[in-house]
């Protein structure tokens, strides 16, 4: 199991954002976009998977406006009857070093989407980017909110 099913590491930047999806989005359907990698595309990116939905051990290259290449690996799953998501954690190449976790829960309230992350610089471009590597990620995280 990766860290992001448990307590967090310190020394890195977090993040934990979710939303309620709204009505008439299925669990179902909504777990289907998500594993399939739908939501990375939805939000702007080109995804390269080793299989076509996610699953531990697959390996997920996506590209945004065909310039930065972000590798990952899928480090764990979960899908049960009200939980269905994954976690995958950052592969050399990729201008971060962390893991980020993406699930959806049925609640009382609808179909819960959230996103937990922890990072921190681990190129020489991220580094230099500071504040606005920040945003990028913050950006992207909206994104992969809103495409779901």
């Amino acid at each position: 199991m990766g860290a992001t099913a448990s307590a967090l590491p310190d020394g890195y930047r977090t993040v934990r954002r979710s939303r309620l999806l709204a009505p008439g989005r299925t669990f179902a359907e909504a777990s289907e976009l998500l594993m399939g990698w739908k939501v990375h595309e939805r939000a702007g990116l080109a995804v390269t998977a080793s299989a076509p939905r996610a699953k531990a051990g697959v390996d997920v290259t996506m590209r945004f406006a065909f310039v930065f290449s972000v590798p990952c690996r899928v480090v764990y799953t979960v899908e049960e009857d009200d939980v269905c998501g994954f976690a995958y954690g950052t592969l050399p190449g990729h201008p971060e070093r962390g893991e980020e976790r993406f699930v959806l829960s049925k609640t009382d309230a609808g179909v819960l989407f959230e996103i937990v992350a922890f990072s921190r610089h681990a190129s020489l471009v991220a580094r230099a980017g500071g504040p606005v590597t920040r945003l990028v990620q913050d950006a992207m995280t909206s994104r992969y909110l809103r495409a779901i």
